[in-house]
């Protein structure tokens, strides 16, 4: 298999089966897969932030969860995808700083981004099927069509597949 497409912050990359998505350096971003098992095809997103704030024309939608959501699904079904068939899976969302008043409100952006992707998720009807998300580290993830498995690593915690 290949060495891997990386996915780097604001992006949304799109793999076949056999295909690897990598997304590094996760704290307060988040890594969000889409995937049809029985289309063989995947697509992952580095998002840094919950919202667009309504412009929907960013040039890296990736970059937002609002925004983020409904390009990966448009990616994945124009690959050949069925709606009905995509799971999703999301790592990330960390509290990298202790910042007075961030563990909630405007400064927890790690718990917002998280909140923001599972909203939209819901509301496009893709379920969630596995996630990790909080806590204080940063992460890194790797999903592979061969497993479908997401492979997150946390700094100083080890590896999990979810």
């Amino acid at each position: 298999m290949e060495k891997g497409q990386h996915v780097g912050m604001a992006d949304t990359v799109l793999v076949k089966h056999p295909g690897k998505l990598i997304s590094l350096g996760l704290g307060s971003c988040i890594g969000l897969v889409l995937y049809d098992e029985t289309a063989k095809v995947a697509a992952m997103a580095h998002i840094m932030l919950p919202e667009s704030r309504k412009d929907k024309d960013t040039p890296k939608p990736g970059k937002f969860a609002d925004t983020a959501v409904p390009t990966l699904i448009d990616m994945v079904l124009k690959a050949g995808a069925k709606k009905d068939r995509l799971k999703a899976k999301m790592a990330g969302g960390s509290q990298m700083f202790n910042v007075p008043g961030s563990k909630s409100g405007f400064l927890a952006v790690g718990t917002r981004n998280a909140e923001e992707t599972e909203k939209n998720l819901k509301s496009a009807g893709i379920k969630l099927v596995g996630s990790d998300t909080g806590g204080n580290k940063g992460r890194s993830v790797e999903f592979s069509t061969d497993d479908w498995i997401l492979v997150v690593k946390t700094l100083g915690t080890g590896k999990q597949g979810i």
